[in-house]
């Protein structure tokens, strides 16, 4: 049985996927920390959309966590062919005040267990010669940005590992698509320790990023940037010097008043 697997799946972006998802018919395994949560959304998916559900609840700090994931799939006999790697995390601030263990677990869950996860995977989807995998990526994935190195840095790696592979994978029958949102209205801020009221820039809703997702993977798109605000200042890069880009994109996110 097909199923579509969900990281960072109990709130945000993630739950988006999954809402969206089950209403279309998609069987899923849902991968999060939030043990009660997971199972909360899949008794609702279960119940209301006839779905079946999978709750993995797993650390992506730990390295370790990739692997016992797949194996969990294999033991359900869940055939995962699609991959939504949506989990992450950040912290705002100066590179030389986050704390070395807050370095680590972003570095863990921003780039080695999607690495991770997406080669597990992909041998299974390639023998079936047929799959997706949707990378969430962000704008800050474009340049680095102030107050968000780290992040920013890390999101840039998903961008570029997603433009190699949808090239290596062009004739295997499978779909990559790097997912480039700005500012989405979830509780990601808080938990970054980011001030969301000093943004510059309006909030999008997680319904409209996962949409334009979606309509990216159909059309086969690599990079999806799902506002018109998105693309706007994606397009703004051409025109300026790469110190006005990376001075703006301090300037927007804001993560202190300097």
């Amino acid at each position: 049985m097909l199923f579509t697997l969900i990281t960072g799946a109990s709130m945000g972006i993630g739950e988006a996927f999954a809402r969206e998802f089950a209403r279309r018919g998609h069987n899923l395994v849902l991968v999060a920390r939030s043990g009660d949560r997971l199972q909360a959304l899949a008794e609702e998916f279960q119940r209301h959309r006839g779905v079946e559900v999978l709750v993995c609840v797993e650390d992506l700090v730990d390295a370790e966590s990739p692997a016992r994931i797949y194996a969990f799939c294999r033991r359900q006999s869940a055939d995962v062919d699609m991959l939504v790697n949506c989990a992450g995390l950040s912290r705002a601030g100066d590179f030389d005040d986050m704390p070395l263990e807050k370095l680590e677990e972003i570095m863990m869950v921003n780039m080695l267990a999607m690495a991770r996860l997406t080669r597990l995977f992909l041998p299974d989807m390639i023998a079936r010669r047929g799959g997706s995998i949707i990378n969430v990526a962000s704008l800050g994935a474009l340049q680095g940005v102030p107050g968000l190195g780290l992040y920013s840095a890390t999101k840039a790696f998903i961008l570029t590992l997603s433009e190699a592979l949808y090239a290596e994978l062009k004739g295997k029958g499978i779909k990559v698509v790097a997912l480039c949102p700005g500012f989405i209205n979830t509780g990601f801020f808080e938990r970054a320790s980011h001030n969301r009221a000093n943004l510059r820039l309006p909030m999008s809703e997680t319904g409209v990023v996962v949409e334009a997702a979606i309509k990216g993977l159909k059309n086969n798109r690599l990079r999806v940037f799902p506002t018109l605000i998105d693309r706007v200042l994606v397009f703004s890069q051409r025109v300026v010097s790469r110190k006005i880009v990376i001075w703006l994109a301090g300037f927007l996110a804001a993560v202190d008043d300097r």
